[in-house]
């Protein structure tokens, strides 16, 4: 049986709390196209909307437990 993904705040791959770089590790995409997304969005919809959801997102997805290891990119 499969393991079901879950979504963390990254712990190594951040800029300010790990959202996007849990992002990309949870699609195994690159993280900075992942935040140059979310920045594009943000500026398109309004700046304190795309702030309000990162917050958020902060404060409910929750952080890997140190028992886990995160996946890294090999290229």
């Amino acid at each position: 049986m499969e393991e079901r993904k879950k979504l963390y705040l990254s712990r190594t791959d951040r800029q300010i709390a790990g959202f996007c770089g849990g992002l990309a590790d949870y699609f195994n995409i690159d993280s900075s196209l992942i935040r140059l997304i979310y920045i594009l969005i943000t500026f398109l919809t309004g700046i304190i909307g795309g702030l309000i959801v990162y917050i958020i997102a902060w404060l409910i997805v929750p952080h890997r437990p140190p028992s886990q290891k995160q996946q890294t990119q090999q290229n």
